[in-house]
């Protein structure tokens, strides 16, 4: 008894991760494809509390791409990309690199998030290749999988979304991270994102927060994560 009260699996299976893989396996999910990966903090995580699928990573930062690729290195189910973003077309964009890299967006970064988190100022701008995820899809998913997408690109989700039209008519899920208001300039915030969702088929199955400002006394984003109903 002692033993299972302190078992770290069961403080991990606690966390919105573990809450989340107990979803992935009751839908049967065999890969997940990580869009805007940073480091491998979402891979690393899944694995922690027992995700044993297929993982993509797609990161556009120099820095964290290396950080990412030496992460999923031992990993025989952990593919990382070559360095991309993921948007609605193919080509280069500039991304905007902060020192938080967790943080670094395609978009400018809007006064009030310079204000609730400073290390989001941008240190450097550099060229990344830009692809639409359905014109990757059938490189890293076959018809068999049952597929999940996660999309952490602040503030260019709708951009990911708007490139992945007949991807997400084979998704069976959709974790996206949210914000509450415009962090970045040009961001699509929150509704019209639970709106579409719904019309696209998905419901939401849970939430989470992410980024509060003690600063601003405000929640900034929000994780939402969709499945398509069986």
């Amino acid at each position: 008894m002692f033993s299972r009260l302190f078992d770290p699996a069961r403080k991990f299976k606690k966390t919105p991760e573990g809450k989340l893989v107990s979803i992935l396996n009751d839908f049967s999910i065999d890969i997940v494809l990580d869009v805007g990966a940073n480091v491998g903090q979402t891979g690393q995580r899944l694995r922690r509390v027992g995700y044993s699928g297929a993982i993509v990573s797609f990161e556009p930062g120099p820095q964290a791409h290396g950080t990412l690729s030496e992460a999923a290195a031992n990993d025989a189910k952990w593919t990382v990309a070559p360095r991309t973003a993921i948007g609605d077309t193919d080509g280069e964009i500039v991304l905007n690199v902060s020192q938080e890299t967790s943080m670094s967006s395609a978009l400018d970064a809007n006064p009030a998030l310079l204000e609730a988190l400073p290390r989001t100022a941008n240190q450097e701008k550099v060229t990344t290749p830009v692809y639409r995820l359905d014109n990757l899809w059938d490189q890293y998913v076959t018809p068999d999988n049952r597929a999940f997408l996660k999309v952490d690109t602040q503030g260019f989700e709708r951009q990911v979304l708007n490139g992945a039209s007949e991807a997400l008519k084979k998704l069976q899920g959709v974790q996206l991270e949210l914000s509450l208001f415009e962090l970045y300039q040009g961001e699509e915030t929150y509704l019209g994102f639970l709106q579409d969702l719904h019309r696209w088929g998905f419901e939401p199955y849970m939430m989470w927060e992410t980024y509060f400002s003690r600063k601003l006394k405000r929640q900034l984003q929000i994780d939402v994560v969709f499945m398509r109903p069986r």
